[in-house]
C-alpha cells in the first residue's frame, strides 16, 4: 500500500488544510457543478471505463475545475503548469506533506486520495479505483477504507436531517456519515473496525472543521458501551463473498455477518423518539419475507421498520458484477463460478439493494412494517422518510376516521398516470400513478376506485361531497373510506379540515 494516503495530519497544517479544502470548493467543485461538467444526471453514474471519453470531452479545456475534477475524482496525471494553475506553492507542499498528492520525476501530480463531492461537503477517502496506474498497486488492500460510491450516497440522500442530541455513525469508513451529522447533531461519534478508516475519518474531521465528532476504533457497539442515540446511521460490509477480501465490503458468505448485529444492537442503543437508518444489501429467499428476517434480529424488540427497496440482481448478474480475475478469461470465470455457487449455497434467488429506517413503535399500537419500492434517491429524501412513518401513525389513530370525513381532498402535486388495458377483455384497466417531483420517485398501484378519487381530487373535493356522488353510483362509503385512506397513505393526496377553508 505504497502510494496510499496515511491520513495523518501535523496539528500545524489542520487550518492550512481547511483553508485549502474552502479553496477547491469555491472553484466551483461540489456536487452539482460537477455532474453538469461531466454531463452526469448524478454521481452515481460515474463510470471509470468512460474516463478517456470525460476527458476528451467534458474536461477538454483545461480551467481549475476541469483540472480538480482529473486529479481528484477521476484519479488523473496533471502537469506541472496545471498543478501550479490549481494551487499555490504553499498548498501544494501542503497536499504534499499531508500525503493526497504525489509527483512523479517529471514534476507531473497524481492524487493519492480520493476527494468526493457530496452536495457541498467535499470528503476525503482512498482512491475509487485502486487497480489504475496511478495507484501504486494491483489488488486493492484488505484494509482500503471505502469511497463514497452509490451506498454512500444514497443513505447521504435518505437520512433524516433534524437537530439531534446523539448521533452514532458505525462502519463508518472515511465518515462520510458522520461529517453530515456534525453539521446538525451536538456530537456524533464514528467507530469502525479499521484503524485506517478510522484516521480517515479523523483526517476529514479535521478538515471540514466538525470539531464535534468523537472517533473510535472497534466492533461496532463495542466502543459505546450502553449509551444510547438518537441517531445511528451505518453502511455496512454487506457482501455475500465467498472469501471476505476487503474489510468495507465483504459481509462472509451470507452478507449478514456484521449487519445482522448492528439490526440486533439497536433496541440497546436507539433512544427514544430516534431514528436509525441502514443502506445495505440482502440475498433474498424464496417465501421468506425479509421482514421476518429483521424481526428475528432484533429479537421481538417493538419497533416500526421502512423498507425501501432500491434495486434487483439475479444471482447471476450478482456473481458477474463481482467476479474477480481481469488477468484472463478463465480466471474470471472461475471467480463466477465460486460467487454464483456461494450464492446458491446460502439459497439466495436474488440480492437486492434497501434503505432501511427504525423507530421505536407506539406503545399502544403493533410494530409497523411498511415496504416500498423506488428509484435510489437523487436528491434530499429524509422528509419524505420521516413522513411515511407519521402517516401509517396517524392512519392507526382511533380517530382518524372521523377527521378524515371532516377533510377536504387536495392533490399533493402533479401525478402522472400510466394506464394498460387489454382490448376485446374484461380486464379493468391497470393504473400506475407517480407523484412527480419528488426525491423517492415511488411507482403506485392504483385500483379503479383509487384511480377515480384521484381524478376528482383535482376539484379538492370534500369527502363528504365524495361519498354523496358515491352513493348516487351504488358504492359502499366503508370502499370509498378505504380507498380515500390509501392514496393518502401513498403521499398522493393531502387532507385538511374543512373548518379551515377560506
Amino acid at each position: 500500500m505504497s502510494d496510499s494516503a496515511a491520513f495523518t495530519l501535523d496539528d500545524a497544517d489542520v487550518q492550512a488544510l481547511r483553508n485549502a479544502v474552502s479553496h477547491v470548493s469555491k472553484i466551483g467543485y461540489c456536487e452539482a457543478l460537477v455532474c453538469d461538467r461531466l454531463g452526469l444526471s448524478d454521481l452515481t453514474s460515474l463510470l471509470w471505463r468512460a474516463i478517456p471519453i470525460y476527458r476528451s470531452r467534458q474536461l477538454a479545456e483545461r480551467d481549475v475545475l476541469a483540472i480538480a475534477i482529473d486529479l481528484f475524482l477521476l484519479q488523473g496525471l496533471i502537469s506541472p503548469d496545471e498543478l501550479n494553475k490549481l494551487f499555490d506553492k504553499d498548498t501544494q507542499e501542503l497536499f504534499l506533506r499531508a500525503g493526497l498528492i504525489s509527483l512523479d520525476e517529471k514534476g507531473r501530480a497524481h492524487a493519492r486520495a480520493s476527494l468526493f463531492p457530496v452536495g457541498n461537503r467535499l470528503i476525503f477517502s482512498d482512491l475509487a479505483w485502486p487497480m489504475l496506474s496511478q495507484a501504486g498497486y494491483v489488488k486493492a488492500p484488505s484494509d482500503q477504507v471505502m469511497f463514497v460510491g452509490n451506498d454512500s450516497r444514497w443513505l447521504a440522500r435518505a437520512t433524516v436531517r433534524r437537530p439531534y442530541g446523539a448521533a452514532l455513525d458505525l462502519c463508518t469508513g472515511s465518515g462520510i456519515h458522520a461529517i453530515l451529522a456534525a453539521f446538525h447533531s451536538q456530537r456524533v461519534v464514528a467507530v469502525d473496525i479499521n484503524p485506517r478508516a478510522a484516521r480517515c475519518t479523523s483526517f476529514n474531521s479535521q478538515a471540514s472543521g466538525a470539531a464535534n465528532i468523537e472517533v473510535s476504533v472497534g466492533d461496532l457497539y463495542e466502543p459505546v458501551g450502553e449509551e444510547r442515540f438518537d441517531l445511528i446511521t451505518a453502511n455496512p460490509p454487506f457482501v455475500p463473498s465467498p472469501a471476505n477480501l476487503l474489510l468495507f465490503r465483504d459481509g462472509g458468505q451470507s452478507g449478514e455477518d456484521v449487519q445482522s448485529r448492528i439490526i440486533a444492537g439497536l433496541p440497546k442503543h436507539l433512544a427514544k423518539g430516534g431514528i436509525a437508518q441502514i443502506v445495505t444489501e440482502f440475498g433474498e429467499r424464496e417465501g421468506e419475507p425479509l421482514s421476518v428476517r429483521l424481526r428475528e434480529w432484533l429479537g421481538g424488540a417493538p419497533m416500526d421498520i421502512f423498507i425501501l427497496r432500491l434495486r434487483e440482481y439475479t444471482g447471476a448478474e450478482y456473481a458477474i458484477g463481482h467476479a474477480d480475475g481481469d488477468e484472463s478469461y478463465d480466471t474470471f470465470l472461475s471467480s463466477v463460478h465460486d460467487w454464483f455457487d456461494n450464492l446458491n449455497t446460502q439459497k439466495y434467488t436474488r440480492i437486492v439493494s434497501v434503505l432501511l429506517a427504525f423507530q421505536w413503535s407506539d406503545p399502544a399500537e403493533s410494530p409497523l412494517t411498511i415496504v416500498e419500492e423506488s428509484e435510489p434517491p437523487q436528491r434530499d429524501a429524509g422528509d419524505e422518510i420521516e413522513a411515511a412513518f407519521q402517516v401509517e401513525r396517524l392512519l392507526r389513530n382511533h380517530s382518524f376516521r372521523e377527521k378524515l370525513i371532516q377533510s377536504r381532498l387536495r392533490l399533493a402535486g402533479p401525478i402522472g398516470f400510466i394506464e394498460s388495458w387489454v382490448l376485446g377483455g374484461d380486464i379493468h384497466a391497470n393504473t400506475q400513478a407517480k407523484l412527480l417531483g419528488k426525491a423517492l420517485p415511488i411507482t403506485h398501484l392504483l385500483a379503479p376506485l383509487e384511480r377515480a378519487i384521484l381524478v376528482m381530487a383535482k376539484e379538492s373535493p370534500s369527502v363528504l361531497e365524495l361519498l354523496e356522488s358515491a352513493r348516487g353510483l351504488n358504492l359502499e362509503e366503508e370502499a370509498v373510506l378505504t380507498a380515500i385512506g390509501s392514496v393518502f397513505r401513498r403521499g398522493l393526496v393531502f387532507l385538511t379540515p374543512v373548518h379551515s377553508d377560506p
